[in-house]
């Protein structure tokens, strides 16, 4: 438990220099993942959507500009006032809402408040099994009945697998960013009483990285 803790606080440290050093370093335009779930979340009827490790904002601001009320979290408050900056800048201040927020505790949000939830590589962070699952249970008691949540995960396929400093529970850091690579199994264990839609394999960045991008609904 103590290393847990200590890799979460090195994390968190680490993100919030990353971003300070680099504003905006993923850019204006949104992630292929965050322009297919616009499109999942509105055939799905939904209005309201939470993000789930927004960072500075890209795709929660690009959910905002597809009409989207937007409730953005992420451990760190220098990428959300970024966020909250550049919502101000394109007049989407009304439609953004940012909270900080450590996913490894409660959300703050009541019961079937949401109808839509995304994470880009939110989930494959520094958590262990044991958080992901929990958080997943979190997902699930605030989004409302046939609610979608849409997240991406770098997978056991990738490069950078098994490689770099090893944590334990597939957990592996490489050039200060710890990842947990995740089997197919565990994909499958957190969509245990969702309907699981979809499992897709892409490719993202230089490596390139190899994810997948998962969509389950929960049953109405």
């Amino acid at each position: 438990m103590a290393d847990e803790q200590e890799l979460a606080q090195t994390q968190r440290r680490h993100w919030q220099d990353t971003y300070a050093a680099h504003p905006g370093m993923y850019g204006e335009k949104p992630s292929d993942p965050a322009v297919h779930a616009a499109s999942a979340f509105r055939a799905a009827g939904a209005t309201n959507v939470l993000e789930l490790g927004a960072g500075h904002g890209r795709d929660a601001l690009f959910f905002a500009r597809e009409g989207f009320t937007v409730q953005a979290t992420d451990f760190s408050p220098v990428g959300l006032e970024q966020l909250r900056d550049a919502a101000h800048s394109q007049g989407l201040g009304q439609r953004v809402t940012t909270t900080v927020h450590d996913v490894r505790e409660p959300l703050p949000l009541p019961n079937t408040s949401m109808d839509a939830v995304f994470a880009h590589m939110l989930l494959c962070m520094a958590l262990s099994t044991k958080e992901i699952h929990a958080l997943v249970g979190e997902v699930r008691r605030v989004l409302r009945p046939g609610g979608v949540f849409l997240y991406t995960v770098r997978h056991t396929g990738d490069a950078h697998y098994s490689t770099g400093t090893a944590h334990g529970d597939d957990i592996f850091e490489h050039s200060g960013f710890a990842v947990h690579f995740f089997p197919r199994e565990l994909v499958d264990a957190l969509a245990d009483r969702w309907n699981l839609q979809e499992v897709h394999a892409f490719e993202e960045g230089e490596l390139p990285r190899r994810l997948w991008r998962v969509t389950q609904t929960l049953p109405r």
